[in-house]
């Protein structure tokens, strides 16, 4: 039964992308109504139909030879997992900036990286993708306690 953890994956991934696609096409459309056609959805929407590509070429296309990982690697993954569930929990209260600063600095640094470059990565690309967001895109992004009214 090779590839059958593959297929598997793919399967659950493709059913989280179906899910997320959907909840995305919920969100109500801006005040003022969708200008340029970028609204709220365009970036989730995008993520679905990445991920629904990706999970179907998991399940037609699986690795002969995948194995599981054990041991340290296994438990990394969990750490990484945790640290993605965390974020998601974190994101509104603390806001995008300082919650992905936390998430990435902590993946970059549970990755090899050391501490203090870790985290200046961190929010270094969390400053980017905050301000391409918000200000280039015109899609913004919960600043939590970092909001100026």
């Amino acid at each position: 039964m090779t590839g059958f953890g593959d297929r598997i994956l793919g399967l659950g991934l493709l059913v989280l992308a179906v899910a997320y696609g959907w909840a995305a096409q919920q969100w109500p459309e801006p005040f003022g109504g969708a200008e340029g056609g970028v609204g709220p959805e365009t970036f989730p929407t995008i993520l679905s139909v990445v991920l629904v590509a990706g999970s179907l070429y998991l399940m037609i296309k699986p690795d002969p030879d995948a194995r599981w990982p054990l041991g340290k690697s296994a438990l990394e993954l969990l750490v990484s997992v945790l640290v993605l569930v965390v974020y998601a929990l974190l994101l509104e209260p603390l806001g995008f900036v300082i919650a992905t600063t936390l998430a990435v600095g902590t993946l970059s640094w549970r990755m090899g990286a050391a501490p203090k470059r870790a985290f200046l990565t961190g929010l270094g690309s969390a400053v980017v993708v905050f301000v391409l967001f918000n200000y280039g895109l015109s899609l913004s992004l919960p600043a939590g306690p970092l909001e100026v009214h």
